[in-house]
Parts: structure tokens; C-alpha cells; sequence
């Protein structure tokens, strides 16, 4: 499913620049939610109460924000929602992709931007401990007249101290974001694979440990030691993250997306939602209506 309803911006980001940088003091946050095809690294000071949406992800910020997305699907914007503050600073960072070719994101110094880069396909969102560490550099990057070649190093090393971080957190869902993430073993990949084309049937847990050719107990150890997930809660997720791509993109009734997701009734489905998301699933699509642009 496209991002049909989605507004696509056409960045300020030349071809023959590194990155484009700009910083705006707003009083409220008016842009649609939308797409595009550069990277994108935002931050976002005094805005405490405003509504971060990433794919299916919707949250409320605090006074420090910044958010890396490197997919070109993933719908995103900040909303005003709670935000009392008539002084918000904003910092967007744009570069695209080709800036770390994959020859360069092979060599053992850049391993930990690599890994970064692949988790924001998701949308990453920093902690205030990495804010602050990066913080001085970020206000001399954008005070800095001629983005030349030192600008070029001050962006790599922000970009090279975020990745040091292993407090970011992934935003929005792996299957929302319809992203197939990067699985170093066979078992797992298969395991993976079966979940995400049977989701919307009844999956025991006995099929998937057949699968990856272990007892019940040595399977749950082994797939959340390499996912950090347990299998029920991964299963969860990939199940909201279809539900929320059918709650955007059909106008199928709520009962009928939560069957179809996997959820044998709709109050189990709409109780599972909230808790995971924080609103109904029919406030989800209420929110995300809001910000949609046609194009």
C-alpha cells in the first residue's frame, strides 16, 4: 500500500551539496504529514506538549527532541496538539542516502553509523543524554556561514557520537514501515518470515519452534536474545503495524482490519492498541486524518 494521501516534499537539497541545514523559530507547527526521498536528521528545542507522529507511531514530546528517519515512505510530522510554547526552535538536517555509499558503511569505522542508518528506516528518536552530548556541535553546525568541508566533518562527527548511543529508540513498527530489517541467522530469518506471511492466522508458538528446529523453551531464549523482543509481543507488533497501514489506507470497518490482522474480537484488538499505541484505533485514524495532505 503507497502513501497515496501522503503530501511528498521536494527538499532545498542540491545534488552537488552534502546536506542541507536550516533553522526556524515558529510559533506553532503547521506542515503536513509527509515523505520524502532525502534523510533526514530534526531537532526540535521549547516545544513540550506538541505530538511527534512517525509511521504508526504517535507520542507526546518534551522540551528536547531530535529524530533521525532514513526511509523514503515513512510518513512523518510534529503536530501542535499540547504545545503552549509561542517559541519553538527547529534544526532539520537533510542529506541523502548516497552520502554513505555502502562501500563506506563496510569499513569497521563507520560500523555503528551503519547500524544507526538501518534502525532509523524505522524513525529514531535520541535520548537528552545524546541531545546534550551533541548539542554544541549542532548550534556551531548551523551558525556556521559557508557549509564547506568543516561543516562536512562537523556533521559526520554528530552523526558518528549519536551512533555511539545505544539508548535510541525505533519508533515506528518494522511492517508499518515496510522494511525488511537486516537478519544475520537462517533460523531467525525463517522464523521471520513465516510470521510475516501468517500473521492473520493463528500462530502457535510449538510451529515456530519446529521451524527453527528447537524445543519451546530454548526458542523464546533465542529469539529474544537476537531481537530483544519477546515472540509474542514481535507477533503483536507486526500484526498493529498492518492494522495501522489498513486504518490509514481502506475504509474498512474496525472489526473487519482487526480479523484480518490476527485479533479473534474487536475489543481484545482495540484493548491491545490502546496499550500499545496509546489511543483507540479509532482515534488513530482520526489523527492521521488530520495530518493527511492530498497531492
Amino acid at each position: 500500500m503507497k502513501n497515496a494521501n501522503c503530501f511528498k516534499e521536494i527538499t532545498p537539497l542540491s545534488p552537488k551539496d552534502c546536506f542541507y541545514i536550516v533553522e526556524r523559530y515558529k510559533k506553532e507547527f503547521t506542515y503536513p504529514l509527509h515523505i520524502h526521498d532525502e534523510c533526514e536528521l530534526n531537532f526540535i528545542e521549547n516545544a513540550c506538549g506538541a505530538n511527534r507522529i512517525v509511521g504508526d507511531s504517535i507520542e507526546e514530546i518534551a522540551n528536547y527532541e531530535l529524530v533521525l528517519i532514513t526511509s523514503k515512505d515513512l510518513e512523518h510530522t510534529w503536530e501542535q496538539h499540547n504545545c503552549q510554547s509561542t517559541n519553538i526552535r527547529e534544526i532539520t538536517i537533510q542529506f541523502s542516502p548516497r552520502l554513505f555509499p555502502k562501500e563506506l558503511l563496510e569499513k569497521n569505522q563507520f560500523i555503528s553509523i551503519h547500524e544507526m542508518l538501518e534502525r532509523a528506516q524505522n524513525g529514531l528518536t535520541f535520548s537528552i543524554s545524546s541531545i546534550v552530548k551533541i548539542y554544541s556541535k549542532l548550534d556551531s553546525l548551523v551558525s556556521d556561514k559557508e557549509q564547506g568541508f568543516y561543516s562536512v566533518m562537523k556533521f559526520l562527527t554528530i552523526m558518528y557520537e549519536l551512533s555511539l548511543f545505544s539508548d535510541s529508540r525505533q519508533l515506528s513498527s518494522t511492517s508499518f514501515a515496510k522494511r525488511t530489517p537486516l537478519i544475520d541467522s537462517r533460523r531467525l530469518f525463517k522464523v521471520q518470515d513465516y510470521i510475516d506471511n501468517n500473521f492473520s492466522n493463528e500462530i502457535k508458538l510449538g510451529e515456530l519452534a519446529e521451524l527453527a528446529g528447537m524445543t519451546k523453551t530454548a526458542f523464546c531464549r533465542f529469539f529474544k536474545l537476537r531481537t530483544g523482543r519477546s515472540v509474542i509481543d514481535y507477533l503483536l507488533g507486526v500484526r498493529l503495524g498492518h492494522a495501522s497501514r489498513l486504518l490509514l489506507n481502506t475504509t474498512n470497518s474496525i472489526i473487519e482490519i482487526a480479523f484480518e490482522c490476527g485479533f479473534n474480537n474487536q475489543s481484545n484488538f482495540n484493548r491491545i492498541f490502546r496499550k500499545k499505541k496509546g489511543v483507540t484505533p479509532k482515534e488513530f485514524r482520526e489523527n492521521y486524518k488530520r495530518k493527511r495532505m492530498l497531492i
